[in-house]
């Protein structure tokens, strides 16, 4: 097969959003004949069942490791026996109230957890790139122009954005340091299906479904760069295939918008798509204005000419067109939702998998 691609590849956190929709999104290329393993904690965002179509499609070439990324010794017995050749490094505590609340997780998961990673691919002979995925909160906060680019200091505002930067920080010392070959990614928000219903958009559409409150953080005019998730996963990919080594490469959506403005597209669409409130009421009317989130950054951008012209990567969708997408896969996986909103998911979790 042309350009055929037969890695061994490990994939942390692949039970998440952005990484089960990776490895999805890999297993389905043709020109990928190798094997993924997943080692995923399947902590409360991590959820097995959003990769049960790919269990049933790709068998033998995918495997779930439940195993925490701070686990030395479990990872290096199965990067051996799994002759691992890449690493593509998503697993992270990821929400940024809840770092505010219990920073501690944030930094044993976050650093420790990717630096127990790099120990582990100094020591794998055949290791060709580790693939660090951050995000683009580690620049801080914008103003009302310009764009984060590759060369922007960092300036993390948050708990979670600080860990962040940190094993941003780490990744790039073991390339100098050490000679290792890694890449890095900072992306925009991401959004589209098994999306976790804490962050913005899932709950803002299940509570717009059910006809709760839709909470808006201050004003509403904070500004986020939009990055549709299956844009976000072609993006990774090219970075493995193409991506220099000691590089970092900055993923957005070219798609701003206010928090506001996002809420009241939502609102539009659920009232087109979805089952009517009570009196026809315009689900608008459910918005309401909450206390700002302390430290909360104003406006993020992102400059994502240097992904485009080295690796010819470019989104496919706009807001809008991702965004329908979205909701309409969440009100026809409402099975899916229950489940991961269910107080008895972690017991069930624990029943099939253990602790790891």
């Amino acid at each position: 097969m042309e350009n055929s691609w037969a890695a061994n590849i490990l994939v942390t956190g692949g039970c998440g959003f952005i990484g089960s929709n990776f490895i999805r999104h890999l297993l389905a290329q043709p020109m990928f004949t190798g094997r993924i393993v997943n080692v995923d904690a399947l902590t409360y965002a991590g959820n097995p069942l959003s990769l049960a179509d790919v269990v049933a499609a790709h068998g033998a070439r995918y495997r779930l490791a439940h195993l925490d990324i701070c686990d030395a010794d479990g990872l290096a017995a199965l990067a051996a026996e799994e002759a691992i050749d890449l690493i593509v490094h998503f697993a992270a505590e990821s929400h940024v109230d809840r770092s505010i609340v219990s920073p501690d997780a944030f930094v044993q998961t976050n650093i420790v957890g990717t630096h127990v990673l790099l120990q582990l691919a100094r020591r794998l002979p055949r290791l060709t790139r580790f693939h660090h995925v951050s995000t683009d909160e580690v620049y801080g906060s914008l103003g009302p122009e310009g764009f984060f680019t590759e060369e922007t200091p960092y300036q993390p505002n948050s708990p979670y954005s600080a860990s962040k930067a940190a094993s941003d920080h780490l990744v790039r010392a073991y390339h100098a340091t050490y000679g290792l070959p890694v890449t890095i990614s900072n992306c925009s928000n991401n959004y589209g299906p098994y999306h976790f219903p804490e962050k913005l958009i899932p709950l803002m559409i299940l509570n717009g479904l059910a006809g709760k409150p839709l909470p808006v953080y201050g004003d509403g005019q904070q500004v986020r760069d939009w990055l549709y998730v299956e844009d976000h996963c072609a993006a990774i990919e090219a970075i493995l295939r193409g991506g220099r080594p000691g590089e970092t490469y900055n993923v957005g959506g070219r798609n701003e918008l206010t928090n506001l403005a996002v809420v009241e597209q939502i609102c539009d669409l659920l009232d087109e798509l979805a089952p009517p409130l009570p009196g026809g009421a315009a689900r608008r009317g459910l918005i309401a204005f909450v206390k700002d989130r302390p430290g909360h950054d104003r406006r993020y951008a992102i400059d994502c000419g240097k992904l485009e012209r080295e690796l010819g990567w470019h989104p496919v969708e706009t807001f809008g067109s991702g965004l329908r997408q979205t909701v309409q896969w969440y009100l026809e996986h409402e099975e899916w939702v229950a489940q991961v909103r269910s107080g008895a998911y972690q017991d069930w979790i624990k029943t099939q998998y253990g602790t790891p």
